[in-house]
């Protein structure tokens, strides 16, 4: 009987594009490089890579996914659509992420988020992030504190509150 394999036999990703794009955002919704560089080797392991052309919608508003997004490269446009009309709340790029609404509420995705260009994304879902809670906690709770702190940047933005996904 084969075992399936677990997220720690993954092979390493190359984050380098990640962490630089992370280190040279000006955004003032962009993450802040929490993690050491042995923390990122041991992150890497439980990533995964997605990449969009433009137009490709990443999650639907109303989708019960929480997994986490980091953006590399691109731009991805997120808005919310109701009854009448389909209105875009913010633009997000390189060095932010998407997805941390629904990752820390539990809830479905409160807006759809659409590549606005090609765009690499790294994922994580929130299975693989209870594992890597399990077996590196400190790697864990410092990506979830990067990732609270770009919540609370869109929500202390008038302008950004309601693009939180």
């Amino acid at each position: 009987m084969n075992a399936l394999p677990t997220a720690t036999h993954t092979p390493k990703a190359d984050l380098r594009g990640l962490i630089d794009a992370i280190t040279h955002a000006a955004a003032e919704d962009s993450m802040n490089n929490l993690l050491t560089t042995e923390q990122w080797d041991l992150l890497a392991a439980y990533l995964l890579p997605v990449h969009l052309a433009a137009g490709q919608v990443l999650f639907s508003q109303g989708s019960n996914d929480r997994t986490l997004y980091l953006v590399e490269s691109g731009s991805l446009s997120v808005h919310f659509e109701d009854d009448k009309q389909r209105l875009r709340l913010a633009i997000v790029g390189p060095g932010s992420l998407v997805g941390e609404g629904a990752f820390f509420s539990h809830r479905p995705r409160s807006a759809t988020v659409q590549a606005g260009a090609a765009s690499k994304l790294w994922s994580l879902p929130a299975l693989r992030h209870a594992e890597l809670g399990n077996r590196q906690p400190a790697v864990a709770l410092q990506l979830a504190m990067a990732a609270g702190a770009v919540l609370a940047k869109r929500l202390g933005s008038r302008r950004r509150r309601i693009a939180s996904t």
